[in-house]
């Protein structure tokens, strides 16, 4: 029983398949393609891959693209099916004001993310920082309920957008100084503390709401790794949690499915 779990963002399509749909499940391949190029992957990585038996994905690039991404899927005898954000799932409970207006990919990112925090002993609230195009900071009690989370432009969009208002504003990335002393390391400084200090008032707003319990911090996303060393208290960073949350929403679908 093989699973193909998708993760279908703003740049880039990231799959993973499995040799059956739940957590801990052993990986037999895996890849990413950039979206210009998602034709390829029927005539080349997807082709060499023991066809698999279950399919969930989540996608935030629109309509267009998911109908490209189950084009190329036709070479498959597998029924495509994508989250999305609900009232609640697989332990979560969703706060949103519309709670399917949720990114999909932040939705099954916390339920990863709430699953990483189980295994690890007992109940915390969560800190769920994003860090990709976008950066979303998501705020998780230890009762397994979104709270409510913030949504800041990437360090790419932020350089955009100075250059495209400020006259003559075009310089190489530079890097995180506490004191810099040139253009290129003022914006590149100014950015990510910014997204840092963003996460930091959340983590405070949490901890005061959770009793003065003091949240775990987590983050994913391609960039993550760069935003490490400036953040102001301890974050692991988990590449897999977009991943790690479709298994746990594919197993808790199958659990619930056996039952009726």
């Amino acid at each position: 029983m093989t699973f193909l779990a998708l993760d279908v963002g703003n740049t880039r399509l990231k799959w993973t398949l499995y040799d059956h749909p739940e957590p801990g499940a052993q990986v037999l391949g895996h890849g990413a393609e950039f979206l210009e190029q998602i034709e390829r992957l029927a005539e080349a990585d997807w082709l060499k891959l023991p066809e698999p038996t279950h399919m969930l994905g989540c996608i935030v690039a629109g309509q267009a693209v998911k109908h490209r991404v189950q084009e190329q899927m036709e070479l498959w005898n597998v029924e495509p099916r994508w989250v999305v954000a609900s009232e609640a799932e697989a332990g979560l409970i969703n706060g949103y004001d519309h709670p399917s207006r949720l990114g999909a990919d932040r939705w099954v990112a916390m339920i990863g993310a709430r699953h990483h925090m189980l295994q690890r002993g007992p109940m915390r609230p969560i800190i769920l920082v994003m860090v990709g195009t976008a950066v979303t900071v998501e705020a998780i009690d230890d009762q397994g309920r979104f709270l409510g989370g913030l949504i800041l432009p990437g360090h790419g969009i932020m350089l955009r957008s100075l250059e495209s208002g400020t006259a003559g504003l075009h310089v190489p990335t530079g890097d995180v100084k506490d004191f810099p002393t040139n253009t290129s390391d003022g914006l590149t400084s100014g950015g990510t503390f910014a997204i840092a200090g963003a996460c930091e008032r959340m983590a405070q707003h949490l901890k005061a709401r959770c009793g003065g319990r003091e949240p775990l911090c987590l983050m994913t996303g391609g960039a993550g790794w760069k935003m490490l060393p400036s953040m102001g208290r301890d974050y692991d960073l988990v590449e897999s949690l977009i991943f790690d949350g479709l298994l746990v929403v594919a197993a808790d679908r199958e659990v619930r499915r056996s039952q009726f």
